[in-house]
């Protein structure tokens, strides 16, 4: 009986959606063939730069999809991003290295799929740099898209100072 309620506490989670790093708002949804499948918009703030907010196009199955297809619990990574300046910037305690920092990631299938935006700073250029890209590689190639938000006339305010 243990290993039962452990068996469906564990599906349960797989169930979950990913949390996301960020407050997240669907804003338009739209049906793009016959069969019903769509592509829903998303908006979210970077939690660390306020004034930034991006905007990401992705894939939503349908039922007649999944019913000739298959892959019931899944849906396509493709994605599509943009960032822009929509207020006052003011910048947190960011990660300044080349790796950057994920700042919003959403499960697309049960197990191992998963979109994710990752935030790297330019500094050379001034300049926010969004990646959105999927965690499934599949023929040695992720799906990935790009985005960046210049800081070079936004006189954003840096609360630790900005890194020289």
């Amino acid at each position: 009986m243990k290993s039962l309620c452990r068996l469906a506490a564990v599906c349960l989670l797989a169930f979950l959606p990913a949390l996301p790093a960020a407050a997240q708002q669907e804003v338009g949804e739209f049906s793009n063939d016959w069969t019903g499948n769509g592509l829903k918009v998303t908006a979210f703030s970077d939690p660390e730069v306020k004034g930034v907010t991006c905007h990401i196009v992705d894939f939503d199955r349908s039922l007649i999809d999944r019913l000739s297809k298959g892959n019931w619990f899944e849906d396509p990574s493709n994605a599509s991003i943009a960032c822009r300046q929509t207020g006052p910037i003011e910048i947190g305690d960011i990660d300044l290295s080349k790796r950057g920092e994920e700042v919003f990631s959403e499960r697309k299938s049960l197990v191992f799929k998963a979109i994710a935006v990752r935030r790297i700073y330019d500094r050379e250029n001034d300049t926010l740099i969004y990646v959105v890209y999927s965690r499934q590689v599949k023929d040695a190639s992720a799906k990935m898209s790009i985005t960046s938000v210049p800081l070079f006339a936004a006189n954003p305010v840096w609360v630790k100072g900005k890194p020289q």
